[in-house]
C-alpha cells in the first residue's frame, strides 16, 4: 500500500532541539530606516545565545526569487505574498526567520502575518522620518526618484502605509542600532521567543 511520507520531525521537535520558538520576525519600514541595519544585528546576537536564525533580505529576493517582477502595486502584492511564503517555509524549519523589506502595503503585511499561528509573526516597524531616510541615502535612491528616474518609489511617489499595531516599534530616527537591538532582545525575550537561561 503505497503511502505519503511522514514527515516526523515536527516545529515542536526542533524548537525543542534548537531551545528556541521558532518564528517569524518582519521588518518593515521605509528605504534607510534601518531594517536590513537592525537584521544583521540581531542574527549576529541571535548566534551569540546559540539561536538558530536566518535574514531574509528584500533586496536580495529581488534578485533572484521575484526578479520577475516590477514596482507597481500589484507586482509589490506578489512579490510581499512570495517572501511571506519562503518566510514561513523557513520558521517552519525551526529557524527564527529575520526578514527586513519595505512591504509598504498594509493588507499585504496582514496577509502574511494569517499564514503563521497567533504570537509566531512578529511585525517590527522601523519608524523613522522620512527626512532622516534621506539623509542615509547612501546609494541615492532618494535622489533619483525625486528627479523622477525611478517610478513608484515608496516614500515620494508610492505609499507607505503604517502599520496599525504592530508587536514592535523601534525609532530608528531617534535611537542609535544598539539602543534598538537592546529593546528589540528584551522584547523578544519578554514574549518566550528564547531564554537566556536555555
Amino acid at each position: 500500500m503505497n503511502r505519503e511520507p511522514l514527515d516526523t520531525v515536527t516545529r515542536e521537535r526542533m524548537e525543542t532541539l534548537n531551545r528556541h520558538k521558532s518564528v517569524g520576525i518582519w521588518f518593515t519600514g521605509l528605504s534607510g530606516s534601518g531594517k536590513s541595519t537592525l537584521s544583521c544585528l540581531l542574527k549576529e546576537q541571535l548566534q551569540a545565545l546559540g539561536c538558530r536564525a536566518y535574514i531574509i533580505d528584500g533586496d536580495s529576493i529581488r534578485q533572484g526569487l521575484c526578479k520577475d517582477l516590477g514596482y507597481s502595486i500589484a507586482d509589490r502584492t506578489e512579490n510581499i505574498r512570495r517572501i511571506g511564503e519562503v518566510t514561513k517555509l523557513v520558521s517552519d524549519a525551526g529557524l527564527i526567520t529575520l526578514t527586513a523589506v519595505i512591504s509598504p502595503i498594509r493588507s499585504d503585511r496582514d496577509r502574511v502575518r494569517d499564514l503563521f499561528e497567533k504570537g509566531d509573526f512578529i511585525e517590527v516597524y522601523c519608524k523613522c522620518d522620512l527626512s532622516i531616510c534621506e539623509q542615509r541615502d547612501a546609494k541615492g535612491l532618494y535622489l533619483s526618484a525625486r528627479a523622477g528616474d525611478i517610478p513608484e518609489f515608496t516614500g515620494i511617489s508610492s505609499p507607505y502605509e503604517e502599520p496599525l499595531s504592530p508587536e514592535i516599534v523601534l525609532d530608528t530616527g531617534k535611537h542609535s542600532p544598539d539602543e534598538c537591538i537592546q529593546q528589540l532582545l528584551s522584547q523578544l525575550m519578554q514574549r518566550n521567543i528564547f531564554s537566556l537561561n536555555a
